[in-house]
């Protein structure tokens, strides 16, 4: 998983300065499918991030209600599942959609969230590759990066042991 993850986010195109959502709207015009990127706030019991595909598009549901660098990593976790072609649920999706978007019918939000329900290696390949791409970003900065951060010593370390953070 730690080479499949390191060899896609090395083949992504990131935008410079890097910004998430820009990222974004590049991967939903690749893929000749809107993305809607949708903040929200209050959701103590919901996910912090959430996947929901129809049949013309993609949204993404991203806490508003933390730090940037937080909501950059679930929105290119919850990209990270497009790119590497995850089926469409988990777990909570469904009463999480039905709680969010109150609009879709509940046979929808079960037709495109019930398919199917994440496996735990999707959930750490979507992790490990969203970590990868905020990583590439942060070493495009260029020298002024400050050196030595979390980053760097969780992918050095993982390095050295050829294991990769979750084991191979």
């Amino acid at each position: 998983m730690w080479e499949r993850c390191r060899t896609v986010a090395d083949s992504l195109q990131l935008p410079v300065p890097f910004d998430a959502a820009r990222f974004i709207a590049a991967l939903a015009e690749r893929r000749g499918r809107p993305i809607d990127l949708v903040p929200v706030t209050g959701r103590p019991q919901l996910p912090c991030g959430l996947l929901v595909t129809t049949d013309t598009a993609d949204c993404i549901l991203y806490a508003a209600d933390t730090t940037e660098l937080h909501q950059q990593h679930i929105l290119l976790h919850e990209a990270a599942h497009l790119i590497c072609g995850h089926p469409e649920s988990a777990p909570a999706a469904a009463s999480a959609a039905r709680t969010l978007l109150p609009n879709l019918s509940g046979a929808l939000v079960a037709r495109v969230l019930g398919r199917t329900v994440y496996r735990e290696p999707q959930e750490r390949e979507a992790e490990l590759l969203a970590s990868m791409i905020l990583h590439r970003a942060q070493q495009s900065v260029g020298p002024a990066a400050p050196q030595g951060n979390w980053v760097d010593a969780v992918f050095g370390r993982a390095e050295d042991s050829g294991t990769g953070p979750h084991g191979g």
